[in-house]
């Protein structure tokens, strides 16, 4: 029986040409799945026609932009994650969506091999195959650029040699992947890091220096889930559209930082998220408001070790289902409406309210009705730095 390779195709040049490339080095028939996450782009059905066309023995294409947003970009808002305190993990929530199509597809087709497109220098490699092999513990991983050294100028040649049906214009000055939840630049001038980014660079959001009036919006959560945008019912997918279009023209979400690689490199990054971090904006202040203490300042240390696994391709480890599980038991009371000023590159807070909250306007106010009861507070201090006054006692002898 013929070999079947499942391959992560985009319908760009180097996936399609990887369909023929992979066949030759191989013998194998390849079966191409493409997944839209929300990268915008070309109609799904002519990315589908591409690949047949192009030597498919079969393709399959998804539409899991509500998958991606509900089942991957929702934990992370939960789990307020940033990478580095930066970075909320454009591309590394997207990458066990598409996992988990490749996965089902070869498992349908009989594949026994799963192929991407990534490089061997890059986090996606990592991330593509440590979700594979999660869920696919008995399919094996081939990666054309990096295994077969399919440079750029070999796929173009070898696509005009078998009159591929795809253009081979000239390549982008720069490396983008993109989904709802933002947009990742990377390569050419920006390698230099002294470069700073050009306006050419962007594409989710509006220079956020040019003069415009702000753009208010109240935020509603349920249990750490947006459920409303100005009072308007909407889906986690409809949320984060309608954020990227309101922040991004204020041009918030540009992210601009050297970032520390799996791999073990640093490399510069320029990103654009403006719905993500318009909604992590606001959910972190509700958590403020009505999550308590020691339980807001542990979530912390899991947040930063979420983020990490997440980067590092471990979404489907033991240790990431574990912490989801703590992260949605810490967001059961996440629920109220944040009001927040979009203007300036920045989303500013400025209301919060919650039937939920822990904040008490009498414990809270100097002024008349105060409830706090100061009297106590000596005896409090006295007892809460005991341990410190021992040691300083001892330490000064």
């Amino acid at each position: 029986m013929t070999e079947r390779v499942v391959l992560a195709y985009s319908g760009g040049l180097d996936t399609s040409v990887a369909i023929g490339w992979i066949a030759e080095e191989t013998g194998a028939e390849v079966i191409a799945v493409a997944v839209d996450v929300g990268q915008g782009g070309e109609d799904l059905d002519v990315i589908r026609k591409r690949a047949l066309a192009c030597g498919a023995v079969e393709a399959e294409v998804a539409d899991a932009k509500d998958e991606f947003a509900e089942e991957y970009c929702l934990p992370a808002i939960k789990a307020n994650a940033l990478y580095m305190d930066r970075y909320p993990l454009v591309s590394a929530l997207s990458r066990p969506t598409i996992v988990k199509h490749l996965v089902a597809a070869a498992h349908k087709h009989g594949a026994g091999v799963v192929a991407h497109g990534c490089t061997g220098k890059g986090n996606d490699q990592v991330r593509f195959e440590a979700g594979i092999q999660a869920l696919g513990p008995d399919l094996k991983c081939i990666a054309p650029v990096r295994d077969y050294a399919m440079t750029r100028d070999k796929a173009i040649a070898f696509c005009e040699e078998k009159g591929l049906p795809i253009a081979t214009t000239k390549k982008s000055p720069y490396s983008i992947d993109q989904n709802v939840f933002g947009r990742a630049v990377e390569t050419g001038f920006l390698e230099d890091i002294w470069n700073a980014p050009i306006e050419d660079v962007y594409e989710y959001t509006q220079n956020p220096a040019l003069p415009r009036e702000p753009d208010e919006v109240v935020v509603t959560f349920k249990a750490g889930v947006p459920v409303a945008v100005d009072g308007r019912p909407v889906s986690v997918l409809q949320a984060i559209q309608q954020l990227n279009a309101r922040a991004g023209a204020q041009g918030i979400g540009r992210i601009d930082m050297v970032e520390d690689r799996l791999v073990g490199i640093k490399s510069r990054e320029v990103y654009e998220a403006p719905g993500a971090i318009a909604l992590i904006t606001a959910h972190q202040e509700l958590e403020n408001v009505t999550v308590e203490r020691e339980l807001a300042r542990y979530k912390r240390q899991v947040e930063q070790r979420w983020g990490e696994l997440v980067y590092d391709g471990l979404w489907f480890s033991p240790l990431k289902r574990a912490l989801d599980g703590f992260i949605d038991e810490a967001n059961q009371h996440v629920s109220g409406d944040i009001r927040m000023t979009l203007h300036g590159g920045r989303a500013v807070v400025t209301g919060r309210k919650s039937e939920e909250s822990l904040y008490d306007f009498n414990l809270a106010t100097y002024d008349s009705g105060d409830t706090f009861d100061q009297s106590k507070a000596q005896g409090f201090i006295d007892i809460f730095a005991l341990s410190s006054k021992i040691a300083a006692k001892r330490d000064l002898a």
